[in-house]
């Protein structure tokens, strides 16, 4: 769910330019206009800088597999929750930070100073001094060289992907690195180069990295790992010794001095565990839940509090994902037709409480989501690859199927039988036949949460009449993960999440080069040459004007391919939590991160007596 932007016109503050060539140098690199935060800036809008240090955040993840692994970053086992995630990291730190209120714009965290070309054609980042990992060791130039090149060699093929156009590493000096590019125009990978984990040479040079583990490693971030309970629990220490507790990035984050998840196999029983006080907060993703489950004594004591929040970043694309490299779904007019079976008015009305709305978009809930017709500029993009296009992309607003509600369907499955004899399939005595091989059509769906099971049975239902067998197969996280990895479905429910500014992450979803790539996120095995040449220039797009025109082109060709039934979103978050915390007065537009809450002395006694009392 990712991170990536493009271009850029000078960035403000304390540049440096020379006059034989220019050369920027900032505390800041941006895609387009100027940082949001001058040079000096102490701290960023949405903390508290004053935020008092100290209690505890008690956190849960619902796995049936637990997990196994404290390497993150390598195909192989299920890592730990906390360890690693975008933009907040609690024991590893980054040569940049994401600012979480602007699009896309970087400031430094290990690295004090950045400077690049006009074309970024490389960058060099400038390290702080007083760097050191959690057992001392000072951290330099020669470990973000080691960790670039173990990453690209053994880490997960993401990292080839993300950095494919890295054509050089090196360390100039010992506070110093520079990364050089491939020619091109690829302009934020200056900015992406920058969000890898740095980790000791030090101590991966005495250990094997490409395999799982539960032996805490040695990290530079500001936590340590305390204590772990294979598979159950794991908890986090605030590092009083962190050497980037003052840095501006981090003034007023990172507050709890104990941070601990604890693992549960069934949202259930979480949501139990939660009111009972095992633990503190949820972000609820079930409807069903939010509307049942958070409710009575606790809610109107206001003991535990229920709120949304507003989210305004890109809710990108969750739905049914087809694995086209099946023979059984080569066939866009049998994906399409599949569509008609989800009845999604009926699903939010009887299954999510009329709270979701129909997701359409690759890049839902953004200026990058198609609509309509396409613009002239969109037009000008895509005539080049006309002949290789869907007609109806040029002349009708992409719409899915839609019913009243009411379960009554059959105008919509008549539809969909109709492609499907387009596509070669005859219903013959309650089974849809293939003409050609007399084969029945049947596929299995794969899932791993349980809770998905009341989104696929009345989908399964609706398939049944069209003749079509779906099996639904369960199986726990630790086999779906490596069933997903290796394509081994026919179809499952996924995700695509899109950040402010997409970019070179594109590239592992739709890239043809990803689609045979075990641990790519091209789960839908797209090889496409039209997808693939507007990959490449949404990655090297001059401008934020361009930028959007391309990111539309391709949402067209990707709906229009049908390579997904798409699903529903939600434009905020659910909050569910014990009464004992304090928050800051702004929130980030484009994110919600609890990293800049703290505990509340006062609250916190409160809801400790509440407990007492209530057990």
């Amino acid at each position: 769910m990712n991170i990536l932007f493009l271009l850029a016109t000078l960035l403000g503050s304390s540049f440096g330019l020379h006059a034989e060539e220019k050369i920027y140098k900032s505390h800041a690199i941006t895609i387009h206009g100027e940082p949001k935060y001058p040079a000096d800036f102490t701290h960023f809008d949405f903390v508290n800088p004053a935020a008092p240090k100290g209690g505890t955040l008690h956190l849960a993840t619902i796995s049936s597999s637990g997990f196994d692994s404290l390497n993150p970053f390598i195909v192989k086992g299920i890592p730990a929750s906390g360890l690693t995630y975008l933009y907040n990291n609690y024991f590893y730190d980054t040569l940049l930070y994401h600012s979480e209120d602007e699009p896309f714009t970087m400031y430094g965290l290990l690295a004090e100073q950045m400077e690049w070309p006009e074309n970024r054609a490389w960058i060099i980042f400038h390290l702080r001094k007083n760097i050191h990992f959690h057992d001392g060791h000072p951290l330099t130039a020669e470990d973000v060289v080691f960790s670039f090149n173990l990453l690209q060699k053994e880490g997960h093929p993401l990292y080839k992907t993300y950095y494919a156009n890295v054509k050089q590493v090196e360390a100039l000096d010992k506070w110093r690195v520079k990364f050089t590019f491939t020619p091109g125009d690829n302009r934020e990978l200056a900015m992406i180069i920058g969000q890898f984990a740095v980790l000791p040479k030090h101590y991966w040079s005495q250990h094997t990295f490409n395999k799982t583990s539960l032996t805490p490693p040695i990290g530079s971030g500001p936590y340590t790992i305390s204590q772990v309970d294979a598979g159950r629990s794991i908890t986090y220490q605030r590092d009083p010794n962190y050497w980037g507790k003052d840095l501006p990035v981090n003034r007023g984050k990172y507050n709890f001095n104990t941070i601990r998840y604890d693992y549960y196999r069934d949202p259930t029983v979480a949501i139990e565990a939660l009111k009972a006080g095992e633990y503190d907060f949820r972000s609820e993703n079930s409807a069903k839940n939010w509307a049942t489950q958070y409710q009575g004594k606790l809610f109107n004591n206001q003991a535990m509090i229920k709120k949304t929040q507003p989210n305004l970043s890109h809710a990108g694309l969750q739905g049914f994902i087809y694995n086209i490299r099946r023979p059984l779904f080569s066939d866009s007019k049998v994906r399409q037709a599949l569509s008609y079976a989800f009845d999604f008015e009926w699903a939010n009305k009887n299954l999510f409480y009329n709270s979701y709305q129909r997701t359409d978009s690759f890049f839902e809930n953004s200026e990058m989501a198609a609509s309509g017709l396409p613009s002239p500029a969109e037009l000008k993009i895509l005539e080049p690859f006309k002949k290789e296009l869907p007609e109806a992309l040029f002349t009708q607003a992409f719409e899915l199927p839609k019913t009243d509600g009411s379960g009554n369907n059959r105008q919509q499955l008549r539809q969909a039988l109709h492609l499907l004899k387009e596509a070669g399939y005859v219903l013959k005595e309650g089974k849809l036949i293939n003409q050609q091989t007399n084969q029945p059509f049947s596929f299995e769906i794969l899932l791993a949460q349980p809770e998905m099971e009341r989104i696929v049975l009345p989908f399964q239902e609706n398939l049944k009449k069209l003749g079509i067998n779906m099996t639904i197969r369960q199986v726990d996280t630790q086999q779906y993960i490596k069933r997903v990895q290796s394509f081994d479905f026919d179809m499952i429910i996924s995700s695509f999440g899109q950040s402010q500014s997409p970019g070179n992450e594109q590239r592992d979803f739709w890239h043809s080069s990803q689609a045979d790539i075990t641990g790519s996120r091209n789960y839908i095995g797209i090889k496409n040459p039209v997808v693939d040449q507007l990959v490449e220039k949404i990655i090297s797009a001059p401008s934020r004007e361009a930028l959007i025109n391309y990111c539309r082109a391709l949402d067209r060709v990707l709906l229009w391919n049908h390579y997904v039934i798409p699903q529903f979103h939600i434009n905020q978050y659910r909050l569910v939590y014990w009464n004992k915390f304090g928050q800051p007065e702004v929130t980030p537009k484009y994110s919600f991160t609890l990293d800049t809450w703290w505990e509340d002395p006062k609250k916190a006694e409160k809801i400790k007596s509440f407990r007492k009392k209530a057990n």
